[in-house]
């Protein structure tokens, strides 16, 4: 369907909050519009922002990423989703993952709407060779795979995780495992070698490695890690296994386990970061030995807050995944680009949905009018030649956890925020507002709303419209009545390999992986 077509439905005309024109802070270095990079987007699943040792965590082994956030222009207000799907559907659509009918990560409202224009689709127009590598989670029926949304090379799990399945059409491959997992590669399942994440790593850098020369790509890089079930090799255990008790103490909450097996799923789940870790150096290493360190834009990004480590360590914030406070949706945003990008900090508020239209202004993508016109985010282009002098502007980003239950009416007074400057709002619903400024008080510990009555209006107006503009678009409500009966992934594993039964494993067919440490 024409792209004009797929966007004429005026209902799901998008409000952009304050939008910055065009030039608004001009750059005060070589403008890198058009440069057409490489580009490669690395985005963690459930690694917090305070998941990093350069965010102050006094566990975690980072050292790699440490130098790439060392090199790199760093966002530090930098906002996304509070669970996975959305988050997703932001990245690819520069939108507010509600304008693509994301309110959930299961139920067939995890599927971003076909009506989307995707970031990838507008790289692949410009030229660019495409490919994911890993956890997709935006539909796994056939119309809503990676491979119809301008991704060329496909190499995805199913579902949320590797392993999970739900009622419906959200599932994986029956059986998966973190080790040696089935991955769907270009329509076929094949049985891998190795750790998921070096897995997708491996896979993804075997790609990069085979590109045709000249051609600029896009790989897009998204471990399931360090997701739950805590599966890592257990060298990588061994790293955590003298966790200071001090530490171990203070994870440990009324009603938990013993104080042991907290200290184990910590040490587990600091390990599966530092295997991230350990796949992000030796990537940067390969990227020098291939000789395009410097023709490479390299962003690592996690995707919603924190899970586990929060027990620890949440960098002073309230929240975690699945909230809209400020530890729900703060995530690290390091952008790489040697050369090109000075090392800097951006002290303004940026988010998922900027990553649409600065990535293709780098590309020099030719982005519909009417595609351009619904864009939510802003190019981060001044602010990434000149982040000391990038300021905040009137910009309103609102965040909805969604996740009402199936066949129930979407919930308007369900957890919410709505980010402004300094300010995070509380809209009021059965409660009174409340407003925090999470620059100042990231732990949410001072309620401003009734100091600040001229902000909680301002913002409780800006939801208010927000809503009702929104709520055309949730266009998967209802698909849960007319789910698959059979999951589409689990189908398709039965007909590659004959049926269902506990035995069918593919053959010995794989992909390339390297040994973990």
């Amino acid at each position: 369907m024409p792209a004009v077509q797929r966007f004429a439905a005026a209902a799901c005309m998008a409000a952009v909050w304050g939008a910055s024109p065009a030039g608004a802070h001009p750059a005060r270095a070589a403008d890198p519009a058009g440069r057409r990079p490489n580009i490669i987007l690395i985005l963690t699943d459930d690694q917090g922002y305070g998941d990093l040792g350069r965010h102050g965590n006094p566990l975690i082994r980072t050292p790699h990423l440490d130098r790439l956030y060392d090199q790199a222009v760093r966002f530090e207000d930098f906002q996304v989703s509070p669970t996975c799907s959305p988050t997703r559907c932001a990245i690819m659509t520069g939108r507010h993952e509600f304008r693509s009918g994301v309110t959930h990560t299961i139920y067939e409202r995890e599927r971003m709407s076909l009506q989307a224009f995707t970031l990838a689709e507008a790289l692949k127009g410009a030229g660019y060779a495409t490919g994911i590598f890993g956890k997709w989670h935006l539909g796994d029926e056939d119309a809503y795979q990676p491979g119809r949304r301008g991704f060329d090379e496909v190499f995805i799990h199913g579902a949320g995780g590797i392993g999970q399945t739900y009622p419906g059409s959200c599932g994986d491959a029956p059986g998966n495992r973190y080790f040696d997992p089935v991955i769907l590669h270009n329509g076929t399942f094949v049985k891998t070698a190795g750790y998921c994440t070096d897995v997708f790593f491996a896979q993804a850098a075997a790609w990069i490695r085979a590109r045709r020369p000249g051609r600029p790509f896009f790989c897009l890089i998204t471990p399931n890690a360090p997701h739950t079930p805590l599966e890592v090799p257990e060298s990588y255990v061994r790293l955590y296994a003298g966790l200071p008790e001090v530490l171990a103490a203070a994870a440990t909450r009324p009603g938990d386990a013993p104080r042991a097996d907290i200290a184990d799923q910590l040490a587990r789940f600091l390990g599966m970061v530092t295997s991230i870790d350990d796949n992000v150096g030796r990537l940067l290493q390969r990227l020098e030995e291939w000789g395009i360190e410097r023709d490479t834009l390299v962003i690592f990004m996690n995707d919603n807050g924190g899970t586990i480590g929060c027990r620890v360590f949440n960098a002073g914030m309230k929240g975690a995944k699945g909230t809209p406070h400020y530890g729900g949706i703060r995530a690290m945003s390091l952008w790489r680009w040697p050369g090109t990008l000075a090392p800097g900090t951006v002290r303004a508020l940026a988010a998922h949905v900027d990553l649409f239209p600065t990535l293709a202004a780098l590309a020099g993508a030719k982005v519909p009018p009417e595609v351009a016109a619904k864009l939510e985010g802003r190019s981060l282009l001044p602010a990434l030649v000149d982040p000391a002098g990038f300021a905040d502007d009137d910009r309103v980003l609102v965040t909805h956890v969604g996740r009402w239950a199936p066949g129930t009416p979407p919930a308007k007074d369900g957890p919410c925020s709505v980010r402004w400057r300094q300010f995070l709002l509380l809209p009021a619903g059965d409660r009174p507002p409340e407003l925090y400024d999470v620059r100042a008080d990231p732990g949410q510990t001072r309620d401003l709303a009734a100091a600040r009555p001229e902000v909680v209006e301002r913002l409780s107006r800006a939801y208010d419209r927000w809503w009702e503009e929104t709520l055309p678009c949730l266009v998967n409500e209802d698909a849960h009545r007319t789910a698959p009966a059979v999951n589409p992934f689990k189908e398709r594993y039965w007909r590659q390999f004959a049926g269902p039964g506990p035995n069918n494993v593919p053959p010995g067919q794989t992909a390339p992986a390297e040994a973990g440490r």
